[in-house]
C-alpha cells in the first residue's frame, strides 16, 4: 500500500522554554510493578505482504537480536500521569501552547459548530482545538473524571520522555516495542495471529463504520478503551495495536533500518520525527491500516493528539 498519509497530524509549534530535564526521579523510580521481563533474543522485524505501507519503510523483513528488558503492560493511564503532575507540577506542551490536535468526532457535539477543522497532511477530520489537554481529552466540556484506568492522551514525545525520567524508566526502542508487540508469534500480523476478528471476537479497539464519519464502535468504544481492556497477547500485554499509538525512542527513517544495526537496533542518531506505533481507534482498514505489528509511522517530538500515548521501558 502507498499514497494515504497516517492519521496523526504533525503540529508547527514554536519551542517552549519548559526544562524537561530538570524533572527529578519520582519515589517509585524503576519499580517495575505493571512490567514484564522479555528475555528478548532473535525474531524477524517488519513485513513484506500486501497490507504493509512502502513508504512507511515496514520492509524489509530482517533478523534482529534483543537482550532481556522490561515493559510496561499497559499504555501508561491518565491516573499515572495525574501523580507525575501532582508531585512534580509538570506542564504539558499541549498545556504550554494551549492547543492540541482532536479528532471531529470526540468533541462534544455542543462544541462542534464552534470549531474549524484543519487540513492536515491531506486529511480534513482534526481541529486544532484551543484548550485541549490531557485533562480535557475532547477539548472544553470534556474531562478524566471516569478515565483514571484510560491511556494518557495529548502528551508530547517531550511530555513522554519527563514522565520516563520521574519514573526512573525510559522509552522502547522501536524494535523492542516491535519484539514485545509480538507476543513470541513469529511474523503475525496481529499480536494474536494473522486474523482480524478471530471466532469472530473484537480483540482490539480500532474504528468500525464508514471513516471519518461514523464510528459504530462494534468493539465497544467509540473512543478510547480502559488501558487493559480485551486481551492480552502471549507476552500478556494490553493493546499493543489500536486504543492509543505509542510514542518510542527512536528517530524515524524509512530507510535507514534497512542497513541498520541487527543488535539491539536504535534508530538513526538524528532525525525531525520520532516513530509512533500500534495505531489508534482511529485506524480503519480504508485509509491507514496501521493496527499491525510491523506497520511504523512517526510524528514531531513536540505534537499531541487525542490518540497518542506512552508505555516504558526499563
Amino acid at each position: 500500500m502507498d499514497g494515504n498519509s497516517c492519521c496523526a497530524p504533525s503540529s508547527d509549534r514554536a519551542p517552549t522554554s519548559g526544562d524537561e530535564s530538570a524533572i527529578a526521579s519520582g519515589p517509585n523510580a524503576g519499580s517495575k510493578e505493571g512490567m514484564v521481563q522479555l528475555e528478548g533474543g532473535n525474531f524477524l522485524m517488519g513485513a513484506e505482504g500486501p497490507e504493509i505501507w512502502v513508504a512507511d519503510g515496514e520492509g524489509p523483513v530482517r533478523e534482529i537480536n534483543i537482550d532481556s528488558f522490561w515493559i510496561d503492560r499497559t499504555t501508561v493511564t491518565n491516573n499515572d500521569f495525574a501523580a507525575f503532575v501532582e508531585a512534580t507540577g509538570y506542564v504539558t506542551e499541549a498545556e504550554k501552547y494551549g492547543w492540541s490536535f482532536v479528532f471531529h468526532n470526540q468533541i462534544p457535539k455542543g462544541h462542534r459548530k464552534h470549531v474549524q477543522l484543519v487540513n492536515v497532511e491531506g486529511t480534513s477530520w482534526w481541529a486544532r482545538l484551543d484548550k485541549a489537554d490531557w485533562r480535557k481529552p475532547g477539548g472544553p466540556g470534556t474531562n478524566i473524571k471516569k478515565l483514571g484506568d484510560y491511556p494518557v492522551v495529548h502528551v508530547s514525545w517531550n511530555d513522554a520522555q519527563a514522565y520516563a525520567q520521574w519514573m526512573g524508566k525510559r522509552l522502547p526502542t522501536e524494535a523492542e516495542w516491535e519484539f514485545a508487540a509480538r507476543g513470541g508469534l513469529e511474523q503475525k500480523i496481529y499480536p494474536w495471529g494473522d486474523e482480524l476478528l478471530p471466532e469472530g471476537k473484537h480483540r482490539c479497539n480500532i474504528w468500525q463504520g464508514n471513516f471519518p464519519h461514523e464510528d459504530t464502535a462494534e468493539d465497544g468504544y467509540a473512543g478510547t478503551a480502559p488501558a487493559k481492556s480485551f486481551r492480552a497477547n502471549d507476552f500478556g500485554l494490553y493493546h499493543c495495536v489500536g486504543n492509543v499509538w505509542e510514542w518510542t525512542a527512536d528517530w524515524f527513517s524509512p530507510s535507514w533500518h534497512s542497513k541498520g544495526d541487527r543488535k539491539n537496533p536504535k534508530g538513526p542518531d538524528t532525525g525531525s520525527a520520532r516513530v509512533i506505533r500500534g495505531g489508534s481507534f482511529l485506524c480503519h482498514d480504508s485509509y491507514c491500516n496501521r493496527y499491525r505489528n510491523s506497520a511504523r509511522a512517526h510524528n514531531t517530538p513536540d505534537s499531541s493528539t487525542c490518540h497518542t500515548g506512552i508505555r516504558l521501558a526499563i
